[in-house]
């Protein structure tokens, strides 16, 4: 018999009412592994959720194993901090889900919970017996892959490279001259994530919102799929006028000037500035203001035409200036500027200071150290601090006797099999 909200309350669910988070009461079981499935659930635990990690005792998550590594301490191995971002705000257990004993307790662990987040290749999970036809029909399941959970690419494995590339993405982003690059973060694991997190928080309303149906669902949230929703005007385009979008740079053929300029101190400063108003505002930053009364370059498809011309000149305005120079004659003058920030500069600019968007989280292997607070905040209230990533099987005591209900002995022999 599935258990009802109350039943699994847990710690935050005591708040006063006023302080409660939207997902108090919800947990979480967070079975997958890298970057998709565990980002969804470490979402739902922003919003409230306990969320109980699954891993595999032989090793625990692939995160664990990718640097940059705080040296070894009193554990013997080098600590990842990608592990430390990633994998906080969770419980952590172990469980070989290989096993048809693991299995079985894999069906008694979500028997409890309200959501499940994996990115197993599909058909893995119905191949072992724990897929969504096989558990508790309350289940809202997030299930996360490459292509899919149907078609004719869903078997095929692949990583956050393949979701921009198939998604469309890889192909735009670069120099039209040189290969695609690819972003400088995992962007369809992340973006994968948080789509899949909108969209279990919609099937919990349906669930047991005003005339709920009772019945949980699937999230079916491919890689491909989050790149391809954010491809802007680029599908219309080619089906409407057989308008194939290529590599633009920094640079946009339809607006100038906009570029990220170079200054000479090494930064570079991105200005947005195609607008008539924000042209000429840039003009008078820039002590030219003559040119924005300049007929040839009046409107913004003629500067567009000419647009090497004009982002060459701000160019040369830039590169004379130090980065802080340039964005503070743009700032004075309300010409839309942001300087590259590198991770140094994000920890000392006092706006993120003042607006909480970094916290501690004491991590106990790696120490004290500031990580990105939970995003976006509800009602004004700051973040707090997540708890720090665990230790491989920390909570095993904790979750398979309290949560699942095993005794003593039990836990003690699945422990000595390997199954925990």
């Amino acid at each position: 018999m599935a258990s009802t909200p109350a039943d699994r309350a847990h710690g935050v669910a005591d708040a006063a009412a006023g302080d409660r988070p939207p997902l108090a009461g919800i947990r979480v079981i967070d079975v997958g592994t890298r970057i998709s499935a565990p980002f969804c659930a470490g979402l739902l635990g922003e919003m409230g959720a306990e969320v109980i990690k699954v891993e595999d005792p032989r090793g625990g998550d692939f995160m664990r194993t990718i640097g940059p590594f705080v040296p070894a301490g009193a554990e013997g191995t080098d600590y990842s901090m990608w592990w430390a971002v990633e994998g906080r705000g969770r419980k952590g257990i172990t469980l070989d889900l290989r096993r048809p004993a693991g299995q079985e307790l894999f069906r008694r662990l979500v028997a409890t919970a309200d959501v499940v987040c994996e990115n197993f290749r599909p058909g893995a999970m119905e191949a072992w017996a724990i897929a969504p036809g096989d558990c508790d029909p309350r289940l809202v399941w997030a299930r996360i892959s490459v292509f899919g959970q149907d078609g004719p690419y869903s078997g095929r494995t692949g990583l956050d490279r393949m979701g921009i590339a198939y998604g469309g993405l890889l192909h735009l982003t670069g120099y039209p001259d040189r290969p695609p690059v690819r972003p400088g973060v995992s962007i369809s694991d992340y973006l994968t994530g948080t789509f899949a997190a909108a969209a279990v928080n919609a099937a919990l309303y349906r669930r047991d919102g005003p005339g709920g149906t009772g019945a949980g669902g699937v999230v079916d949230a491919p890689l491909y799929g989050s790149i391809l929703r954010v491809l802007e005007w680029t599908v219309a385009a080619q089906d409407r006028l057989g308008m194939t979008r290529e590599r633009e740079g920094n640079r946009m053929a339809a607006s100038a000037p906009l570029d990220n300029y170079p200054t000479a101190d090494g930064t570079f400063v991105c200005i947005v500035a195609g607008s008539n108003v924000n042209f000429r505002r840039l003009c008078t930053a820039m002590d030219r203001p003559e040119l924005a009364d300049d007929p040839e370059w009046s409107t913004l498809a003629k500067r567009a035409a000419r647009s090497d011309e004009i982002n060459d000149l701000v160019s040369a305005w830039t590169s004379s200036r130090t980065a802080a120079d340039v964005e503070a004659a743009c700032i004075a003058h309300e010409v839309p500027v942001g300087t590259a920030y590198s991770a140094a500069d994000i920890l000392a600019d006092p706006h993120v200071a003042a607006r909480g968007d970094l916290v501690e989280v004491d991590d106990p292997v790696a120490g004290p150290h500031l990580q990105q607070a939970p995003f976006p905040r509800l009602d004004g209230r700051r973040p707090t601090a997540p708890r720090p990533a665990p230790l491989l099987g920390e909570h095993n005591d904790e979750v398979w006797r309290q949560v699942v209900g095993l005794s003593g002995a039990e836990l003690g022999r699945h422990r000595a099999d390997g199954v925990i």
